[in-house]
């Protein structure tokens, strides 16, 4: 469990990295969903499996979004990679203030707890998260379904704004 939680922290230091490193939106993008799935098996090893179940689910739909709203917006016909030298300089920049802050503040790193909630207490029969489900659906339902809703109003809005030449807002003025 204790390298399971080790390589999901390495994945989200270095789906951050990727985020924070690189100009183009497509290559950022790919590296927020890496940094948004590696935050959630990080959820899921201390014990929240439904709510990190829930928060992906939701945030890729905002990240779907996002992203083709950017890459509209946004379209490079040769966008920088992350094998490109002013990529490879932030990605360095990067890597070493996280070894150095790292550094500095792990002194006493076998001090810290590596397990999850439910290894703590052994006579637990349910998870911490179900208990949860329960008032997800019966007093902040009305909120999920808003949710859901606000999030597919806005894929038809920015679908309809980036529609193409002759439609839409973003369209060639002569």
């Amino acid at each position: 469990m204790v390298y399971f939680m080790f390589v999901m922290m390495i994945g989200l230091i270095l789906g951050l990295m990727a985020v924070a490193s690189n100009p183009s939106p497509y290559y950022a993008a790919l590296g927020l969903v890496m940094a948004a799935g590696m935050g959630c098996g990080l959820m899921v090893g201390y014990g929240g499996s439904f709510l990190s179940l829930v928060l992906f689910l939701i945030y890729l739909g905002g990240m779907l979004v996002v992203f083709v709203y950017t890459a509209a917006l946004a379209a490079e016909p040769y966008p920088e990679t992350w094998g490109d030298w002013s990529v490879l300089l932030y990605v360095g920049i990067y890597l070493m203030s996280v070894i150095f802050v790292g550094k500095y503040f792990m002194v006493n790193w076998y001090d810290m707890n590596w397990v999850g909630v439910e290894e703590i207490s052994g006579l637990d029969m349910v998870r911490g998260d179900f208990g949860g489900v329960a008032l997800l659906y019966s007093c902040g339902g009305w909120m999920l379904l808003l949710g859901g809703w606000v999030l597919l109003l806005a894929l038809f809005v920015v679908l309809e704004l980036t529609r193409g030449l002759s439609w839409g807002a973003l369209r060639v003025v002569n």
